[in-house]
């Protein structure tokens, strides 16, 4: 049967239509400059874009929101996120993935956290989502991240306020005094992933103007959680939220292959931070640990932990949440 001119026409638009509904992305131009990484003549990043991508839930309202503080640039546009699409479309959540303009953003200064609430502001208003049922989620500095805007929201005086219910964090530093130490560690034995540790204690020293033995206050400050502080301030910002916590140890492939202890590995951080959740009384915390079986790739880093966890599982337990 042969379809009408007009009527394939409109069909196509129609389709069109739809899918751009569907994911919606928002981003500003490139900045032609870039940022400062380390004390060599060739360390420098380059900007990356301003902005959010925003996926609807098909034929579906919106009954909550699950947010990512990617990176537009080097995540290579929400690949996290877009792991999640289909298990967060079949339980009628919108996925909003937000970047700042600064590359392998720590969320060091002010500026860059105010950029993140004007922008999930401004997708909130612009697309009428739902200020309920906001869950914050990531791994390595995405989930960081979530962490540092929450605390800076919580303790600014802003109008828009999210409304947030939980946070899944994924396998990510809250201990910046142990980081520093892991790092200045593989830099003295000569192992591992120089380039990474030189960098991240490059940035910590220079933003947080010392190291955590001449401005251990700063360190702990930043760090969401710190064994080494022992009035661990920053705990009682997320002693009400429901808390799940995905954590890979792989202890015996991190010895063998990066001689790396159980100091060099971010599960102390998460297995420390929920303990302290319970000393302040939030009893709404999950650890899930993932054994060699549950995830078969040879890498085993923090994006490799996100990758490998039950993402239909995880929409599972977000749904209690919301139905508590």
């Amino acid at each position: 049967m042969k379809i009408p001119f007009q009527l394939l026409l409109f069909l196509i638009i129609f389709s069109s239509h739809s899918f751009s509904q569907k994911i919606v992305e928002d981003y500003g131009p490139l900045k032609d400059d870039s940022l400062r990484i380390g004390i060599g003549a060739t360390d420098f990043l380059p900007f990356i874009q301003s902005g959010y991508t925003l996926m609807f839930p098909e034929d579906k309202a919106v009954k909550g929101v699950l947010i990512l503080l990617e990176d537009s640039g080097y995540d290579k546009k929400n690949k996290s996120s877009k792991q999640l699409y289909r298990q967060a479309s079949n339980k009628g959540f919108a996925v909003l993935s937000v970047s700042t303009e600064i590359p392998f953003d720590f969320y060091f200064s002010e500026s860059s956290m105010l950029s993140t609430h004007q922008l999930i502001q401004k997708a909130f208003a612009k697309h009428r989502l739902p200020n309920e049922n906001v869950f914050f989620l990531g791994a390595s500095l995405v989930g960081h991240r979530a962490m540092r805007y929450i605390k800076f929201m919580k303790e600014g005086n802003y109008q828009f306020q999210l409304n947030i219910k939980g946070i899944v964090i994924c396998n990510f530093t809250l201990d910046w005094t142990r980081k520093w130490y892991q790092h200045t560690r593989e830099i003295r034995i000569n192992r591992n992933n120089l380039w990474e540790a030189r960098f991240i204690n490059y940035m910590l020293e220079t933003h947080l103007k010392g190291t955590p033995k001449t401005k251990p206050e700063r360190y702990h400050n930043f760090s969401s959680y710190s064994y080494f502080d022992e009035k661990n301030r920053n705990i009682k910002i997320y002693k009400n939220y429901a808390i799940r916590a995905y954590i890979e140890p792989a202890i015996k492939y991190r010895l063998t292959t990066h001689l790396k202890t159980l100091y060099e590995n971010n599960s102390t951080d998460i297995v420390g931070f929920l303990a302290e959740l319970a000393l302040a009384g939030n009893k709404n915390t999950e650890l899930v640990v993932l054994q060699p079986k549950d995830n078969p790739s040879p890498k085993k880093n923090a994006q490799a932990t996100w990758n490998a966890l039950n993402k239909g599982e995880l929409m599972n337990w977000i749904q209690k949440q919301i139905e508590k």
